[in-house]
């Protein structure tokens, strides 16, 4: 080869360089929000803690409101059942007031009163036993007299209606005021003029 082909020879190219990546490595620090993302988050917070709060107070209006109403429904069913006791005391407690009128034994004649008033029978020498009073009469003899509880009529009549069986637990007088019993709630017991059990007085 010659010196001038030589000199004309070109001289190889290199080829020609890919493109290379850049790659963030760990120590690249995240982008700070800005102060307007900074005041929405608070805002979304603070809108949070907000409604929790709300809704904690109303669950305990409910629950204050239920345990008043349940107080007072049962104060009131307190109320209304000693006003119902009190009431029914009071109509158990009230006795009924019943008029006694001095009858005959067997023929069931209004007599008078004092004829079943054991201190007149005992001052004519008679007795009272069993609810009836015995008042001697001439030959040995007696006339006996009981207590008509709650009938009526004048003397020499008959007596209409009433029993001769004492009311439980009510007043009884006769006619002419005189108290025959007592009765009431807690009270019992009759006077020894509606008759008792023993004998007194002559025979």
């Amino acid at each position: 080869m010659t010196q001038d082909d030589n000199q004309g020879a070109q001289p190889p190219q290199e080829p020609p360089k890919r493109g290379t990546m850049r790659f963030q490595d760990g120590s690249t620090q995240a982008r700070q929000p800005s102060l307007a993302e900074q005041r929405a988050r608070q805002q979304a917070v603070a809108e949070q803690e907000r409604q929790e709060a709300l809704q904690a107070e109303q669950a305990r209006a409910a629950e204050k409101k239920s345990s008043t109403k349940k107080k007072l429904l049962i104060g009131t069913g307190v109320t209304v059942g000693l006003v119902g006791l009190v009431a029914t005391f009071y109509t158990v407690a009230k006795p009924d007031n019943v008029t006694a009128v001095c009858t005959t034994k067997d023929t069931e004649i209004v007599d008078k009163d004092e004829n079943c008033d054991e201190n007149y029978v005992r001052s004519h020498g008679g007795y009272s036993s069993g609810g009836f009073f015995f008042i001697p009469i001439g030959g040995g003899g007696y006339n006996s007299y009981r207590y008509n509880y709650g009938g009526s009529g004048a003397i020499g009549q008959r007596v209409s209606g009433g029993s001769y069986t004492a009311p439980s637990g009510a007043n009884v007088s006769t006619k002419s005021g005189k108290s025959v019993q007592r009765g009431g709630f807690g009270i019992s017991g009759k006077s020894g003029t509606s008759g008792g059990t023993g004998k007194s007085g002559g025979s």
